[in-house]
């Protein structure tokens, strides 16, 4: 594949991220600005908590694009005609204590001050309680390999390189008043200025009335807590811009081309828009992506602590799962819980194999060509990860963890791949060992406490003894496909009475493995082993 076949093949592409780098390229038809700076992709970071899975997707989902831009214009990552910024409103004054932060009296003694400008309630040595967790943003983003800038608006507050930006904010002031007026409660127009001065006396960021006496020198005038009139500069860190206003003139100040953003930011984005255009910028492209659910379709929220974190993710998944999951259409809401992980790692192991395979119009479809791309590790010659497949899937896997019970080790369910994996060995293979050891722990986690395994009955009971009659005959390593064969043989007997195949494999499923749902049962008795399976009936019986 040429560069020409994938510029072509990418601008007709119907895949999301293809389809959004389109409207960038429609913004800069030639494929750059006019001043031939790089086309400039923003995400942005309330550092008041830690980093959690909506951060990841927006960088993820962010980066795709980006990815894709570069595409449709045929440049290389290292081209620099690109840049990510990942942005941390750390100017921002603390509202309320987070749930779970040590030292929370630390918080409580600094509330409405600007986050950069709190004490650390971790104790680990950072300057601040957003650098800690701006750390742990750029610790979280490098884990994962994405390749961005970080700017903090504390560093572009404080050494000036806004001050600028926030002299266009001082001589706008009346023309963004006369947005932002109309959208506010009465109460809340009596004190709302785009302009937060911060207290001289106190440090907090003020929401107090601001008056422009100076937009070229800066200067504002406003009431201070203690009732004193102060006059003082907006500029240099001596103020920061209210939310709406703020990200506005971060797109102006930056020159931002692209940033998407959640659904429940909609009218933040209608109202910045608004703004960037009377500083004299240009709003950026960007969706407005759907929010995460939980598994009762409720809103994920972290105050009421009903998400799934990255750690728990990885605890029972894997990183190209998450990804994956997280890649289809992101103006669809989706379901985010621990349930949704086995199918996941087996559903993109199923897109990776057949990628390989594919014409370039169909890998330009599948996630996996994208996730390989999305941090520099594939340019398009070849298909990434060709040959590369999944010796058994994950549900398999699990099935097998669960039959071997909670107290299974990671050593013993390599003795049963033995019977199914050629050369198994987990030096051979390393992502089916990272699946074994999430396997382990979601089958502690989310299985064993709940397995029940009910009895068969009279006639199910008469099937499971002639499945067994047939597997004491059977040869010790017959084929997974041929033990399958006879397993669909015996559910098709009419002396069973089941009304079709889907009933026979539930019984096999609730009786043998304690689930609703399993594997192909000839490739599970031919990695248990056909004695071990012929205990699993054994015990089943012994229930009817």
């Amino acid at each position: 594949m040429t560069m020409t076949d994938l510029i072509e093949a990418a601008r007709v592409s119907k895949a999301w991220p293809f389809q959004e780098a389109q409207r960038l390229l429609k913004r800069y038809p030639d494929g750059a600005k006019p001043d031939g700076s790089p086309i400039l992709f923003e995400t942005g970071y309330g550092p008041s908590g830690l980093p959690h899975i909506g951060t990841f997707q927006e960088v993820l989902r962010t980066t795709l694009v980006r990815r894709a831009f570069e595409a449709l214009i045929g440049a290389k990552p290292e081209d620099g005609k690109t840049r990510l910024v990942a942005f941390s409103d750390d100017m921002d004054g603390l509202r309320k204590v987070p749930d779970n932060i040590p030292n929370a009296h630390i918080l409580e003694e600094n509330l409405h001050k600007p986050l950069s400008r709190i004490p650390d309630p971790f104790e680990k040595g950072h300057e601040s309680f957003a650098a800690h967790n701006n750390a742990k943003l750029r610790e979280f983003l490098d884990r994962f390999g994405f390749h961005y800038e970080f700017i903090a608006a504390n560093d572009m507050y404080n050494s000036g390189r806004f001050d600028d930006a926030l002299r266009q904010v001082l001589r706008k002031n009346q023309d963004i008043l006369d947005i932002m007026l109309p959208t506010l409660r009465e109460e809340r127009r009596q004190t709302y200025s785009p302009i937060l001065p911060i207290s001289p006396t106190t440090g907090r960021v003020l929401q107090v009335p601001v008056e422009v006496v100076d937009a070229e020198a800066g200067l504002i005038r406003f009431t201070d807590e203690d009732g004193a009139t102060v006059e003082q500069s907006a500029l240099g860190g001596m103020s920061k811009l209210q939310w709406k206003v703020d990200w506005a003139m971060r797109w102006y100040a930056l020159g931002v081309d692209y940033e998407m953003y959640g659904k429940d930011l909609t009218d933040s984005g209608v109202q910045s828009g608004k703004i960037v255009k009377v500083l004299g910028g240009r709003k950026p492209e960007g969706l407005i992506y759907e929010m995460f659910l939980d598994e009762n379709g409720e809103k994920i929220s972290k105050s009421k602590g009903n998400g799934l974190t990255i750690e728990e993710w990885l605890t029972y998944g894997s990183e190209d799962s998450l990804g994956f999951y997280i890649f289809p259409n992101p103006k669809s809401a989706k379901q985010l819980h621990v349930g949704v992980i086995p199918r996941a790692v087996d559903d993109y192991w199923q897109f990776r194999e057949r990628l390989a395979e594919q014409p370039l119009d169909k890998q330009l479809g599948n996630p996996v060509w994208h996730l390989e791309r999305a941090n520099g590790g594939f340019e398009g010659s070849e298909a990434p990860g060709a040959g590369d497949s999944l010796p058994v899937t994950y549900g398999l896997l699990l099935n097998l963890v669960s039959v071997l019970g909670a107290e299974a080790e990671r050593d013993a369910v390599w003795s049963y791949l033995g019977n199914y994996v050629e050369n198994a060995d987990p030096a051979a293979h390393p992502k089916l060992d990272e699946l074994v050891s999430t396997a382990l722990a979601y089958n502690r986690d989310f299985v064993a406490p709940h397995l029940v395994k009910r009895a068969p009955t009279e006639t199910e009971a008469a099937a499971l003894r002639a499945l067994d009659d047939f597997l004491a005959k059977a040869p010790a390593d017959m084929s997974a496909e041929d033990l399958q064969t006879e397993v669909y043989e015996i559910g098709k007997r009419e002396e069973f009475g089941f009304e079709n195949l889907r009933d026979w494999f539930k019984a096999l499923y609730q009786t043998l493995l304690g689930s609703d749902q399993g594997p192909r049962m000839g490739s599970f008795i031919a990695l248990y082993g056909i004695e071990n399976s012929r205990k699993l009936i054994a015990e089943a019986l012994d229930r009817a």
